[in-house]
């Protein structure tokens, strides 16, 4: 049996969400990326799910929860927020798919 440290479950929960996009949790597009025409929408979606780039820098806590990315010559940010599964308030334990409720937030750099 694995024995997984919190961050790595949550890293391993986080990059399960964002690539799939489909169990855990619910995305979030700013005003600005929901007014994109549908083939930008598409592509940078597929750019937040296929993003790899984690360094020391953009992923200090090692849970893979925020990405930058271009897309047309526009930078824009991505973030995973960790709720309770009414979405009230923050989770307690992130590193819980029971008691947790993902959220994938995508914005223009310049929103945040």
């Amino acid at each position: 049996m694995l024995d997984y440290t919190n961050t790595e479950k949550i890293r391993r929960l986080n990059d399960n969400f964002r690539r799939g996009l489909v169990f855990g949790g619910k995305v979030l597009l700013t005003r600005s990326v929901a007014a994109l025409a549908d083939h930008d929408k598409t592509a940078l979606l597929r750019n937040v799910q296929t993003f790899d780039s984690f360094t020391a820098d953009n992923d200090p806590h090692g849970e893979h929860d925020f990405g930058a990315i271009e897309h047309t010559g526009v930078r824009y940010f991505w973030k995973i927020d960790y709720y309770d599964l009414a979405n009230k308030f923050a989770s307690d334990d992130a590193a819980n798919p029971a008691i947790t409720n993902r959220v994938l937030t995508i914005m223009r750099a310049d929103e945040y």
